[in-house]
């Protein structure tokens, strides 16, 4: 092969303190980054650590950061993002890194459970179904936010999060809005509180990067906004203490 049929590929290897490693990858028709890094990982240097499974866009778990954006490997062709012949794969920003391409996510499940981001209800298995009328307001907001898959690459995106690690952002308040217009859950005034905070929704600075960058095309700042209005609504009825 020439030269102009490998691939100049950039690889983030370590911890926190690491350094990228260049490996020649063959190029291929219909190629995907998720291809590109196996193919390190099989053929090159099996020792390179990284994570995926089901390989075609339904669980997330393939997200990196590739030529400084966070994507799904798996869904992400070569073609679309290559500069020259030169690819730069990292791991996703602000999550701790385990090793090489792979990060802990336990912090950004964490904050859903923080963000109160679990369905309470009070039916048990003996009881009917709740009917819930797919045409009302309420569950058309929630439908808009409930493909959310936790592939965490909104949260590797958003700027906030790289400036207040604290912030709950925007995957974890995404799901507090889609429960917060679920009629059945009974924890609402709980879940407004935990949003509500100075990590809460209104640290969210509207920049729209998890909007632009989320593979479900969902927009979780139009239900952090959502968030806003419930919150200053509940604090001028007195219900946030």
């Amino acid at each position: 092969m020439s030269s102009s049929s490998f691939l100049k590929v950039s690889v983030w290897r370590g911890k926190a303190k690491g350094a990228f490693v260049t490996y020649d990858v063959p190029r291929r028709e219909s190629q995907t980054v998720l291809d590109v890094v196996t193919h390190i990982q099989r053929a090159i240097d099996p020792s390179l650590s990284y994570r995926f499974a089901c390989r075609v866009g339904m669980c997330g778990s393939c997200a990196m950061t590739v030529n400084g954006k966070a994507r799904w490997t798996c869904r992400t062709h070569v073609s679309k993002v290559v500069e020259g012949d030169a690819l730069e794969i990292a791991p996703l920003s602000n999550l701790p890194v385990i090793k090489d391409l792979a990060t802990d996510m336990r912090e950004f499940f964490d904050k859903w459970a923080r963000a109160k981001g679990q369905f309470k209800g009070t039916r048990t298995r003996y009881d009917d179904f709740a009917v819930v009328a797919p045409d009302s307001k309420a569950r058309g907001a929630a439908n808009a936010g409930i493909e959310c898959i936790g592939c965490a690459v909104c949260y590797a995106s958003c700027d906030v999060v790289a400036w207040r690690p604290g912030y709950l952002g925007p995957a974890a308040l995404n799901r507090a809005w889609t429960l917060a217009n679920d009629v059945r859950d009974v924890q609402q005034k709980e879940r407004l509180l935990a949003v509500s905070g100075d990590a809460g929704c209104h640290a969210c600075h509207t920049q729209g990067s998890c909007n632009e960058r989320c593979p479900k095309q969902i927009e979780p700042t139009a239900g952090i906004s959502g968030l806003k209005k419930l919150a200053a609504r509940a604090a001028v009825r007195g219900e946030l203490g």
